[in-house]
């Protein structure tokens, strides 16, 4: 006899005698009543930590009590296919072993060696569940991008746009420019500057300046002098569109409805009244208003139906939109360019420290840039009043019942959800787009009313021509 007991010696030969004597897996055409456990599937990217360790372990106990106690209990197992993290995994490894970037190889070349990496390394997760001793039926293992998961998500997606909680739209939305996609809140980690701070962003060989408002002038129209206004991301000034004032400041009363010139592309800014968003004590009170690329100036934008103008590329470069001097430059190169222009011009005031919120992406650390982009979007008005009126109806009961206000807050300021994402690896969204003989190249894609949501080719090509349009 040992001497001493050995968990890993023990353990692992239980394990696999459980397993193999089926004793975990669930009888379909039993007569039992059910009870179901799906197991939140971890990130196929790494290995289990305590979180997970934590939640096996309740989720555990709870299916074992179910099956001891008569119910013919399910608990299903399998991991995520992680698009953005296994991607973003992916991309570094090819960097580093060849020198490559995905779009050096292609995109079929690409999932393929994201595939490749997944039988090698995605293994680890479910070896690690069976060491835990989780008693999940493994005859029904899951993967959230094998055949049937894929399938049931184009059903959902199918469904749920005919019944018009599925939208394209544009929106500004939080774009990760060496991702080249969007993400979610979620992914976005914000950090609190408290004064003036140099950061490393990625692609940028010098830290780049943040936690400071910059101040600088814009010329008005028939001589009537200038307007100033102070920014924290002075380069997006190359896509303002307005100025805006509130309607009861005396100092703009005489400019409501004049006009500004843009120093370096000549465009007129209208000087606008908005008491929503200007707040006359903060700063010169005038605000310079960017529709395209930020959220307080999107709505202003809807408001006052300005235009909205992107300004950068999908990887953070200024287009020519913003004028032939900085088309081509890096968003930050160009921060510092714009300063030394507008000191040039004699427009630049000053540069002072500022308390600020900077968003990062959780998986690249880039700087977020809020940018206009056409996306798919999720209603979620229904289900929101759904859940609410669940727990107020004591339907669904939250343990412990403080977290109940947490939960009204969350759902009673929900937005509509973006699930669109510019991956390669992922489920791509089951839609087409109907071309005609004379649409132009840069356009294709623009008109939301041309996109065809369907199961498959074939049947995005009938309801097109139910439409009276011409076959994809």
């Amino acid at each position: 006899m040992a001497k001493q007991y050995s968990p890993s010696a023990v353990e692992r030969s239980w394990y696999a005698w459980w397993e193999s004597s089926g004793y975990f897996g669930a009888d379909s055409a039993s007569t039992k009543p059910p009870f179901v456990i799906v197991l939140p599937p971890p990130n196929v990217t790494g290995a289990l930590h305590i979180g997970h360790a934590l939640t096996v372990a309740i989720e555990d106990a709870m299916i074992r009590w179910r099956r001891m106690s008569g119910y013919n209990a399910l608990w299903v197992p399998g991991v995520d296919h992680a698009g953005i993290a296994t991607q973003v995994v992916v991309e570094k490894k090819l960097m580093r072993e060849r020198k490559l970037t995905r779009h050096d190889i292609g995109r079929e070349k690409f999932v393929s060696e994201v595939l490749k990496w997944k039988d090698q390394y995605g293994g680890t997760i479910l070896n690690q569940l069976r060491r835990l001793g989780a008693s999940l039926d493994w005859s029904r293992e899951a993967f959230t991008m094998d055949e049937q998961r894929s399938k049931a998500v184009t059903e959902a997606f199918v469904r749920l746009h005919k019944e018009g909680l599925i939208y394209r739209d544009y929106r500004l939305v939080n774009w990760d420019c060496t991702l080249r996609t969007a993400i979610s809140d979620i992914e976005v980690d914000h950090i609190d500057l408290k004064e003036e701070t140099m950061l490393k962003v990625p692609g940028y060989a010098n830290p780049v300046q943040f936690g400071v408002l910059i101040s600088f002038a814009y010329p008005l129209e028939e001589g009537l002098g200038e307007i100033v206004v102070a920014t924290t991301r002075i380069e997006t000034m190359l896509g303002d569109t307005a100025i805006a004032v509130h309607p009861e400041d005396e100092r703009y009363k005489h400019l409501h409805g004049r006009y500004a010139v843009h120093p370096f592309n000549g465009r007129r800014l209208k000087i606008i009244c908005d008491a929503e968003l200007v707040d006359p004590t903060f700063g010169t009170g005038a605000v310079k208003i960017t529709p395209a690329h930020d959220p307080n100036d999107f709505e202003v934008g809807k408001r006052h139906n300005l235009e909205f103008i992107n300004i950068f590329t999908d990887d953070g470069k200024i287009n020519s939109n913003g004028g032939a001097k900085f088309d081509g430059m890096p968003r930050f190169t160009a921060r510092v360019a714009v300063i030394e222009a507008l000191k040039e011009k004699g427009l630049y005031k000053d540069t002072k420290k500022n308390e600020m919120s900077l968003g990062v992406c959780s998986r690249t650390n880039d700087v977020v840039e809020p940018m206009i982009k056409p996306q798919w979007f999720v209603n979620c008005n229904h289900m929101a009043k759904a859940g609410l009126d669940a727990v107020r109806s004591k339907k669904i009961e939250i343990i412990p019942q403080q977290y109940e206000q947490d939960w009204y807050r969350w759902l009673e300021n929900i937005r509509d959800w973006c699930v669109s994402r510019q991956l390669w690896w992922g489920h791509r969204v089951p839609a087409w787009y109907v071309t005609l003989e004379d649409d132009l190249d840069k356009n294709l894609g623009s008109a939301n009313d041309r996109w065809i949501v369907a199961r498959n080719e074939s049947d995005a090509n009938l309801e097109a021509q139910k439409n009276t349009w011409l076959a994809i």
